[in-house]
């Protein structure tokens, strides 16, 4: 799953953004019930998506599109970038803490991202046109790419969400024994970030594209949040309720 849009409403001040009324409970019985294994892959640090989600256990969480990998027990794994794409970056970051350009900097560890929710129309167009004079051009080298997101572009290394979608997969291939298994398999996500997840997982399970209006994607099904959300994740209950193999 992804968590912004997804999970959790936008808000401005993403640390402020706390999941839809109802799905922070429906996620800790999914949890709580142990035959689900349940990650969020995401744009933010992983380690923000425990405090804001607030179920018990934590969940997995890939984290910066899937270059960050948390696991439930606290280890913490993060995949270097390039020496070159990383020097790159670094400049680029100094270059924004300094003139944010009017819009709203965002730094990580593998990306320099510009933000421009909340911010009127006339100044947000100004400030992506900005963005995109410094970040494109980058793009075209040094194995930095351009990530486009609602409100917002990334400069970036790195892998896609559709490369954590794919890992799993590969690694749900097996039980316990070493057997081939079947497993049911969904990704919920909402933004353009995601459509290399629903792309990945084309074949293997499920692509749910969560959002208020449908857009063209290659989500195979499309769900109101937070209506249709709460009711996909108490089917998915219901179903394992119903087995007893591991789901």
């Amino acid at each position: 799953m992804d968590y912004d849009g997804t999970l959790a409403p936008f808000r401005v001040d993403r640390y402020q953004a706390r999941p839809y009324a109802g799905v922070q409970e429906l996620l800790e019985r999914i949890q709580s019930q142990g035959k689900t294994r349940m990650v969020v892959i995401t744009g933010r640090p992983a380690a923000e998506i425990e405090p804001l989600l607030g179920i018990a256990p934590p969940p997995e969480v890939w984290g910066l599109h899937g270059a960050e990998h948390l696991y439930v027990d606290g280890r913490r794994e993060l995949a270097d970038p390039p020496p070159a794409a990383q020097e790159t970056l670094e400049q680029v970051q100094a270059r924004l803490r300094s003139n944010p350009l009017g819009g709203l900097f965002e730094e990580k560890a593998n990306a320099a991202v510009m933000h421009w929710r909340g911010v009127p129309a006339k100044k947000a167009k100004e400030v992506e046109r900005r963005t995109r004079e410094l970040f494109e051009p980058l793009a075209k080298e040094y194995g930095l790419a351009l990530l486009e997101f609602e409100s917002g572009l990334e400069l970036r290394t790195g892998p896609e969400k559709g490369d954590a979608v794919r890992k799993l997969l590969r690694e749900s291939k097996l039980d316990k024994a070493n057997r081939p298994a079947r497993q049911p398999a969904a990704f919920l996500g909402d933004d353009l970030t995601d459509e290399s997840a629903f792309r990945a997982i084309q074949g293997h399970g499920l692509g749910i594209l969560v959002r208020r209006e449908k857009r063209e994607s290659a989500a195979d099904v499309w769900l109101r949040p937070p209506e249709e959300l709460r009711e996909f994740l108490e089917r998915w209950l219901e179903a394992c309720d119903s087995v007893g193999a591991e789901a």
